[in-house]
């Protein structure tokens, strides 16, 4: 098989028609990259992609995937929770190594870590919250990992609900959404913005499932911002970057931590360095403040248990 696949040779690999490979990427977290303009697909990401959802796939000690053999050496593989400044670093990535790709595949928080375990990627984004505690990843890595992994903050970010323009509906939280018996767009099992919606409706005593629109799912932050903005959801929970982007109206939930989760055995390849080597250049921090809703003051910095916590978004104001 070629080490690059395009749309036409992927979708006949996969039995597919190739409007339903888009719908994979967006959707399923099929690996892709636009490095020349078009999509392309790395062969071996396909092949592991495919693996990872076996059922009863046994867990695997390593991964010829990262084997540093071949094309794999000069891919940088992320997985797990999407994010738009993620985005314009990967972006950012392939501008400045031109003899080097990065593939995203776009997981939630909890399929990245089962990346890590199962050795498909350099480096997996993750913002689950623990329970009682308010710290982010740590008991979440420790339960899916047999090794404790280097844990590196990306950034914190704001999340809440992204509401039309002018929040029409009067929108200040969970609470309302439940009373109001208003239309949601919800986020995947597995992802750390699905956990949190959960966590807000338990906290008014709402069952999920009355929820209209609790069980309609949006693969990526930016398409809670579009469905939103289309008119088939009153709300739906999302990171500030995309009300921005679309000009929709945002009520603040919380600050949280998204950081990198990376097998030690990897910190020091050559694709990760250069991939955190950006982390500390101009262009990512203006990039973050173009976006909004970011707090990169923190980034790249070796996160420990109970240093940074989250923050609602009233108490992070207050600070």
């Amino acid at each position: 098989m070629k080490n690059l696949l395009s749309t036409k040779e992927v979708a006949k690999y996969l039995g597919v028609n190739e409007k339903m490979v888009y719908a994979l990427i967006s959707e399923k977290g099929l690996p892709a990259t636009k490095a020349t303009g078009k999509w392309l697909f790395p062969s071996h990401l396909v092949e592991q992609w495919i693996e990872s959802r076996t059922m009863n796939y046994p867990r695997r000690a390593d991964s010829p995937m990262l084997s540093g053999q071949g094309v794999q050496s000069e891919v940088l593989v992320v997985a797990g929770s999407n994010d738009l400044l993620l985005d314009r670093v990967l972006a950012r990535y392939m501008e400045t190594y031109s003899d080097h790709l990065a593939a995203f595949a776009n997981l939630g928080s909890l399929g990245g870590l089962k990346a890590v375990r199962r050795g498909q990627c350099h480096i997996a984004t993750s913002h689950l919250r623990e329970n009682g505690n308010g710290d982010y990843n740590f008991a979440h890595a420790a339960q899916e990992l047999n090794e404790k992994p280097a844990m590196i903050n990306f950034c914190c970010r704001e999340q809440g609900y992204v509401v039309a323009a002018g929040n029409p509906h009067g929108i200040a939280g969970a609470a309302d959404i439940v009373r109001k018996r208003l239309t949601v767009v919800n986020r995947p099992v597995g992802t750390g913005t699905r956990l949190l919606f959960d966590a807000q409706l338990a906290a008014v005593g709402a069952e999920p499932r009355t929820v209209p629109g609790y069980g309609a799912e949006a693969a990526r932050h930016l398409d809670v911002g579009l469905e939103v903005l289309a008119g088939r959801a009153d709300a739906g929970m999302a990171i500030r970057a995309v009300a921005t982007r679309l000009g929709l109206g945002f009520v603040p939930v919380q600050w949280e931590r998204y950081d990198l989760i990376i097998p030690k055995d990897r910190f020091f390849d050559k694709p990760v360095q250069q991939f955190l080597a950006l982390l500390g250049t101009e262009e990512f921090q203006a990039d973050a403040a173009a976006l909004t809703g970011y707090d990169i003051s923190r980034t790249g910095r070796v996160v420990y248990p109970g240093e940074m916590k989250a923050a609602s978004a009233g108490e992070r104001e207050e600070k």
